[in-house]
């Protein structure tokens, strides 16, 4: 069973950046138009998921000549195509699930996608989102978070209040702090180093590092 899962969603074309230091042997999941973009990019993609409507023709036929695990779904789902990745990942036994692309588009999908980060739903899984440039991660409890000097970092409460914030390596620090959700407190922090510790006490935090280079 994986415990390293990358997963392509669809959006914009991915930068390279985003997909240099990807584990070769990782376990590859495609959320629809998803597989395209993974081609692209170089990669096998051993499941496709979704109700295959972004999906390119010539995809379709790829999936199916390549021996693709196809887990199709009705066009009348109750989940994006994303979630349905992050469940299929975390069925084939996740422990750390990498999501590249999914950016651009509609920003409901966007904003609700990136929800499913700090949900409870998959609070096991290690995630990280690269959207585009940004980095995106969920802290249930303590992470690090690699950036530039003077790159901007914002932290932002998700579902309530997050109880005991401390951080380092940040120009703004916070020692057991708390943070509302609703507020735009934890926007626009910066990096004092080139790697920040998150730690909490209570609640879960949005992590998001427009350009971490």
């Amino acid at each position: 069973m994986p415990e390293n899962v990358i997963v392509f969603a669809g959006g914009d074309p991915i930068p390279p950046s985003a997909v240099s230091d990807l584990p070769a042997n990782a376990f590859v999941i495609a959320a629809d138009s998803g597989f395209d973009r993974a081609r692209e990019s170089g990669f096998n993609v051993d499941l496709l998921v979704g109700d295959l409507d972004s999906v390119s023709s010539d995809g379709r036929r790829q999936a199916v000549s390549l021996g693709t695990e196809i887990e199709r779904h009705p066009a009348d789902k109750d989940a994006t195509d994303m979630e349905l990745a992050l469940v299929a990942a975390r069925r084939c036994g996740a422990r750390r699930v990498v999501v590249i692309g999914g950016h651009g588009g509609r920003q409901d999908h966007y904003l609700a996608n990136a929800l499913l980060l700090p949900s409870p739903t998959f609070a096991d899984l290690d995630i990280e989102w690269r959207a585009g440039r940004a980095r995106l991660y969920a802290v249930h409890d303590r992470i690090e978070v690699n950036g530039t000097l003077g790159s901007s970092i914002s932290l932002l409460a998700v579902g309530g209040a997050v109880r005991g914030v401390t951080t380092s390596g940040l120009r703004w620090n916070l020692d057991r702090e708390d943070l509302e959700p609703g507020s735009t407190r934890g926007v626009s922090n910066e990096f004092r180093q080139n790697q920040a510790s998150i730690t909490i006490e209570a609640g879960t935090l949005l992590v998001i590092v427009p350009d971490p280079e």
